[in-house]
């Protein structure tokens, strides 16, 4: 097992990104926000497929709060067309607010679980709601004996 590390600032500065792993959306039931809870291989090594399995689970259950319909959405929704929008100027949608919590929860995933593993969870609204992208981090001093810090995909893009 890699060397851990203690936080995201160390694991940035002193490691150098050996792989990438891309776990795709989950159109099974729909076109809702979805990403599938499979394990990827490349993390075999680095985290108990519980814990991996738990955080898209989570993450899954935060994008589904998300797109639920309700009173809340509908009375959003009635206020923005009856000031053209303009509300949104003065405050932030539910939906903001959940993206929000996502990020938090994700940012706690890395400083607790993924970071002192050498992986780093990017929240996938940087990609578009497309991924949820896991970089791998090696420790410089070990990366001399493998093949070099080239960066692939365990799947097409």
């Amino acid at each position: 097992m890699a060397t851990e590390f203690h936080n995201l600032q160390e694991l940035r500065h002193s490691a150098s990104l050996a792989n990438k792993v891309f776990i795709q959306r989950d159109y099974s039931e729909g076109t809702v926000c979805k990403f599938q809870t499979k394990f990827p291989s490349e993390l075999d090594s680095r985290i108990e497929k519980t814990l991996f399995e738990d955080t898209v689970k989570t993450l899954n259950n935060y994008y589904a709060e998300a797109e639920k319909i309700g009173g809340h959405a509908y009375l959003e929704g009635c206020l923005a067309c009856i000031t053209a929008y303009l509300i949104f100027l003065c405050m932030e949608t539910r939906y903001e607010k959940v993206l929000k919590k996502i990020s938090r929860y994700i940012q706690e995933q890395n400083e607790k679980i993924y970071a002192p593993r050498g992986l780093l969870i990017t929240d996938p609204i940087e990609r578009g709601m497309r991924v949820i992208e896991i970089s791998i981090y090696e420790d410089r001093g070990s990366s001399g004996s493998s093949s070099g810090s080239s960066t692939t995909s365990s799947s097409g893009r």
